[in-house]
C-alpha cells in the first residue's frame, strides 16, 4: 500500500501526465515484449494513485487547487510583511500565492467566500474589523472552525487613521483585538496578524504593534475589489499582476459581491498557470517558524550572477558619556595673544567655494610662519617733500587770489543797490523785477568773464607743465 498523503503536489501531475502518456502508448503495443507490459503496469498504478491522492487533498472536488504547504512565521523576528509598502515579504518560492481577505465579516458575502475557499480546499487569512466581529459574531467562528488565519483590520476602520494621535490609534487596536477575541469561542487561536485600515500606515502604530509582538501585514498586489468595476475586472487585475511579481501577497475583500463572483475563476486560473496556494500561521512554543535564509524575505533576491555594489554600513555607536567638550581657552594655546591676533587666517574668516567651507591650510607642506618679536605695528611718517607741489604749479594758483571773485561780486552788488535808490518808488514799483534780474544778471556775468579768465590761465599753465 502507498499512503498517498506523503506524495507532493508536483510529483501528482507528473504521474497524472505519466498515466496519460502510457495509456495512449498502450493501445498500439499488443506484440511488445513482456518488460514494457511491466512499465505499462507501473504507469497504471501511478495514474491510479495520483487520482487518490487528488481525492484525498481535497475530497468530492478532483479539480481543485487545494493549499500546498503552510509555513510558520515569526512576528518578532519579521514585524513587517508586504513590498507594497515594506522591505520584506514573506518567504515564497515561485508561483505561490498566499490570499488574504479584509474588513469581514459580512454574512451575506463572507459566508459564500467561505464555501468558495471549502469548494477548493484553500486556507487563507483574514483581517477582521471589530465592529464587523460584534454585529456577527457567528461569521468569526466560522473562520476559526473552517481552519483560516483571524486577524485584526482595528474597530472601526477609519481612513484617517495615518493622522489621527497615538492614542486614538492604540484604542483604535486594541478595540478591534477585544472585539475579535470577544466573539471566538477560543480568543487563543486569533493569530498576531494586523492590516492597517486603507493601508494607512503610522510609524508610531507601527512601532506599538512590534512591542505587542504583532506582525504587520501589507500586501505585495491588490484586485481593486473595492472599486466600482465588474467581477470580469477583478479576476483581470488580480492574474496580471500576480503574473507581473510571480508570487506573493494578494489583497482582496470578503464582503464585496464582484469579489465572490470573481474568485472561483481566479482559483481555476491560478491551478491551470501553475500556482499554489500556501497557508501562513504563527510560530508558538510547540511550532517553531519555517528555517529560512534571509533573502527569501526578498521579493526579488539578489542573484550571484550579478554583481551589486554593497557599501558597507555605518555602525551605530553608544557612548557611556555622552558629555559635549568643553571650549578651549586662550591659555591652551602655546603662544601669546599678540601672536594668535596675528595669524595670518583670521578665526572669523572661512573661505568657501559654491557655499562648501574649504580647509584653511593646503594639505601639502608650509613654510613656517615666525611670528613678529614686536606686536605694535606702526605705519611710516610721510615726508614733507610728498606735500611739495612744482614752482610751475604754484605760480598759476597764485596768479589768481582766492578773493578775486568775491570782491568782483560785491562790487557788482553795490552798483545795483545804489540805481535801486535813486529809482523813484514809481518807477521802483513797476520795473523793479526787471531791474533786479538785470542787475543779479550784470553781477553773475562779470564774475563769469573774471572766473573764465582764471580757468584759462589755470588750464595754460597745467598744459605747459
Amino acid at each position: 500500500m502507498v499512503n498517498a498523503a506523503f506524495i507532493p503536489r508536483q510529483v501528482i501531475v507528473g504521474m497524472e501526465w505519466e498515466c496519460r502518456r502510457c495509456f495512449m502508448v498502450g493501445s498500439r503495443l499488443f506484440s511488445t515484449p513482456l518488460g514494457l507490459w511491466s512499465f505499462l503496469w507501473f504507469g497504471a498504478f501511478a495514474c491510479f494513485a495520483a487520482r487518490a491522492v487528488a481525492d484525498d487533498i481535497c475530497p468530492g472536488h478532483p479539480d481543485a487547487i487545494g493549499t500546498s504547504r503552510t509555513i510558520v512565521v515569526d512576528p518578532r523576528e519579521h514585524p513587517r510583511i508586504g513590498t507594497m509598502q515594506y522591505r520584506e515579504t514573506l518567504p515564497l518560492r515561485d508561483h505561490e500565492v498566499v490570499l488574504t481577505f479584509d474588513d469581514g465579516p459580512l454574512p451575506r458575502n463572507s459566508n459564500q467566500v467561505l464555501q468558495i475557499l471549502a469548494d477548493n480546499c484553500v486556507k487563507a487569512t483574514f483581517f477582521t474589523i471589530g465592529q464587523q466581529a460584534l454585529a456577527s459574531p457567528e461569521g468569526v467562528r466560522k473562520l476559526a472552525a473552517a481552519g483560516h488565519n483571524i486577524g485584526t483590520h482595528t474597530q472601526d476602520h477609519p481612513l484617517t487613521f495615518d493622522r489621527m494621535p497615538i492614542e486614538k490609534e492604540t484604542q483604535e487596536i486594541e478595540g478591534g483585538l477585544a472585539s475579535v477575541s470577544a466573539a471566538l469561542t477560543d480568543p487563543s487561536v486569533m493569530a498576531p496578524f494586523f492590516r492597517f485600515p486603507g493601508l494607512l500606515r503610522a510609524r508610531g502604530a507601527e512601532d506599538y504593534l512590534a512591542s505587542k509582538g504583532i506582525q504587520v501585514w501589507s500586501a505585495d498586489f491588490l484586485a481593486d475589489d473595492w472599486r466600482h468595476i465588474p467581477p470580469q475586472r477583478v479576476y483581470e487585475l488580480a492574474i496580471k499582476r500576480l503574473e507581473a511579481y510571480g508570487k506573493g501577497i494578494l489583497l482582496l475583500h470578503d464582503i464585496q459581491a464582484r469579489t465572490v463572483a470573481a474568485l472561483p475563476k481566479i482559483l481555476h486560473e491560478l491551478k491551470a498557470r501553475g500556482y499554489h496556494i500556501v497557508q501562513v500561521v504563527p510560530a508558538t512554543p510547540e511550532r517553531p517558524a519555517t528555517p529560512t535564509e534571509p533573502q527569501e524575505w526578498l521579493m526579488h533576491p539578489p542573484s550571484e550572477n550579478v554583481p551589486i555594489a554593497r557599501w558597507p554600513k555605518v555602525p551605530s555607536f553608544a557612548f557611556a558619556e555622552a558629555s559635549a567638550l568643553a571650549a578651549p581657552a586662550l591659555s591652551d594655546f602655546d603662544a601669546s595673544d599678540e601672536e594668535l591676533l596675528l595669524s595670518a587666517e583670521p578665526f572669523e574668516r572661512v573661505r568657501r567655494l559654491h557655499g562648501v567651507p574649504l580647509p584653511r591650510e593646503a594639505p601639502w607642506p608650509r613654510e613656517p610662519w615666525v611670528p613678529q618679536q614686536n606686536a605694535v605695528l606702526t605705519l611710516p611718517v610721510p615726508a614733507a617733500s610728498l606735500f611739495q607741489l612744482p614752482e610751475k604749479v604754484r605760480v598759476a594758483f597764485q596768479s589768481l587770489p582766492s578773493d578775486a571773485r568775491h570782491a568782483e561780486a560785491d562790487e557788482a552788488e553795490k552798483t545795483s543797490a545804489m540805481a535801486d535808490h535813486r529809482t523813484p518808488a514809481g518807477v521802483r514799483q513797476h520795473g523793479s523785477r526787471h531791474f533786479a534780474h538785470g542787475g543779479r544778471a550784470a553781477a553773475r556775468h562779470q564774475v563769469h568773464a573774471s572766473t573764465r579768465r582764471g580757468a584759462q590761465i589755470r588750464v595754460a599753465s597745467l598744459k605747459k607743465r
